[in-house]
């Protein structure tokens, strides 16, 4: 007798005889299961698939590992640092970065932007001199080269790698005191832009130059740095190699991550995850009542039949867990049918790239266990629960007229 009430189940859900009625609302609660579970996966996988977009994004943004003083913006001792640094096995490469907002001019139209000062092994540690579409990385032997994000370059129309055509960068200068003469005011220096890169949220208004130039329109001296950027031959090892470096390099910097970087923008990628999952998790929730409905209907077409078991000794236990298996059977059958239906999905938009969030920009997917998991257990948690509920059928329900 105990495989009697799964067999009673399976016989219920996959019998072509009984009543049609029962039949349409049964697999009408498959059907529901199947689209809100296929729905949860696509969407979930869209996400998994903007995380890895947004990471290959901001990746020319933020190195491995970035070293900063915790007091004032020039990191002191940096030889020593420096010494450090190339002792360091696990380090592949690192660069020194002075960044500061300037103001830029060009035949009478102005803009504010971001100077980036880099040194010539910038390109190792963050390569965005494979990002640049129109022009090329400048060469270094001059420090005005610089490459600029396209839409500053735009708005301010400035021509690129034409040697005739110079625009003007302005940096304020700090202290006190009298104002005598413009000179007092700001350092400035002419640029010419060699090539443009594309911006995004996160590069947009930069310049990335020489790091000499910074040094001079901040009258700074030589070997300045304000950050250090760093990569590694395994970022695996990041948080290991953090831990020895400021064990050896001790108080006066602080060193982050590329996460620890991008906490707020990675904050609120994983928050919109949150809040998506919480809205598709309540999607199938309320899917899962086409479930309670088919067990409630079940149980009435199927009362006569209840009472004959009763009468023959069937236990009532038995009888709810009959009810209960159906109730599995479905959310078992709603879960594997979804997760192919969502797969296939994923499939067609990776190989086609038919749906687009732009005109061109495909809609990133990516599909991992990770997604099987959390959707397959979320519609289980709400279906057994509901099967289970909904199977506690009382005796005199049954026996009585």
């Amino acid at each position: 007798m105990k495989n009697i009430a799964f067999y009673i189940a399976s016989r219920y859900l996959l019998s072509k005889k009984g009543s049609t009625a029962v039949t349409f609302i049964t697999w009408l609660a498959v059907g529901a299961m199947t689209v809100a579970v296929a729905a949860m996966f696509v969407i979930i996988s869209v996400f998994s698939g903007l995380e890895v977009f947004n990471q290959n994004l901001i990746s020319n943004l933020h190195a491995d590992l970035t070293v900063k003083s915790t007091s004032g913006k020039t990191i002191k001792d940096f030889d020593k640092i420096k010494g450090i640094l190339k002792k360091n096995t696990e380090i592949q490469d690192f660069s020194r970065v002075i960044e500061e907002k300037v103001y830029l001019n060009y035949n009478g139209k102005g803009d504010i932007g971001y100077l980036r000062g880099v040194d010539s092994s910038y390109i190792k540690v963050n390569p965005i001199d494979t990002t640049i579409f129109f022009g090329k990385y400048p060469s270094f032997q001059y420090s005005n080269e610089v490459i600029m994000e396209h839409g500053l370059e735009m708005r301010l129309s400035i021509p690129v790698d034409t040697l005739n055509n110079f625009a003007t960068v302005f940096m304020p200068k700090p202290g006190i005191g009298i104002i005598n003469k413009e000179e007092d005011i700001y350092n400035k220096k002419n640029i010419l832009v060699t090539g443009i890169f594309p911006g995004n949220d996160q590069l947009n208004n930069y310049i990335i130059a020489p790091i000499e130039l910074s040094e001079e329109l901040l009258d700074l001296p030589k070997n300045s740095a304000y950050q250090i950027v760093i990569k590694l031959k395994n970022p695996d090892k990041i948080n290991q190699v953090k831990k020895d470096l400021l064990s050896s390099i001790g108080k006066g910097v602080e060193i982050k991550t590329k996460q620890e970087e991008n906490a707020a923008f990675w904050k609120m990628i994983n928050t919109e995850k949150l809040f998506i999952y919480l809205i598709f998790a309540l999607v199938i929730f309320i899917t899962t009542f086409n479930l309670a409905g088919a067990i409630i209907i079940l149980q009435l077409d199927k009362k006569q039949q209840a009472k004959s078991l009763i009468s023959l000794g069937f236990p009532l236990s038995y009888l709810r867990k009959t009810y209960f298996y159906t109730g599995i059977l479905i959310v078992v059958l709603g879960v594997i049918s979804g997760l192919l239906l969502g797969t296939a999905l994923c499939f067609f938009q990776l190989k086609t790239e038919f749906f687009k969030a732009v005109e061109t920009l495909p809609f990133p997917v990516k599909i991992v266990a990770e997604n099987y998991l959390i959707v397959a257990a979320t519609a289980s948690i709400f279906g057994i629960s509901i099967s289970w509920f909904f199977s506690k059928i009382s005796k005199d329900y049954i026996t009585k007229n």
